[in-house]
């Protein structure tokens, strides 16, 4: 009885409007330029984001396209809006989301930066 109480009691993500969240999962390294049409909606509501455990960043925008240990364990985790260096057509320094994780797992920050 106390474990369904638990359960119901679970925060829900936030719904970011303007975000295709299924074409931006398919949209990886961001080759498709899917996600740059969504820069704005991103940049006007990404405080959204803070708080969120990684797992629920991750149930929200998919697997990271790159990740990065910090020290202090701290994690970044980098979700690329335009193509990375890793398509057939790479943008020369691409413009990426980059969410800072603290070391409790939680987003700290997050950031559009080239």
């Amino acid at each position: 009885m106390i474990l369904v109480v638990v359960i119901s009691c679970g925060k829900s993500l936030p719904e970011i409007s303007g975000v295709d969240l299924t074409s931006w999962k398919k949209d990886h390294q961001g080759c498709n330029g899917v996600r740059k049409s969504m820069e704005e909606a991103l940049q006007t509501q990404k405080n959204k984001l803070l708080g969120l455990s990684e797992m629920e960043i991750i149930e929200l925008l998919g697997r990271p396209d790159e990740n990065e240990l910090f020290k202090r364990n701290q994690k970044f985790y980098h979700y690329f809006l335009e193509p990375s260096a890793s398509c057939a057509e790479p943008t020369q320094d691409p413009l990426k989301l980059i969410i800072r994780f603290n070391a409790m797992g939680l987003a700290k920050e997050v950031a559009l930066e080239h």
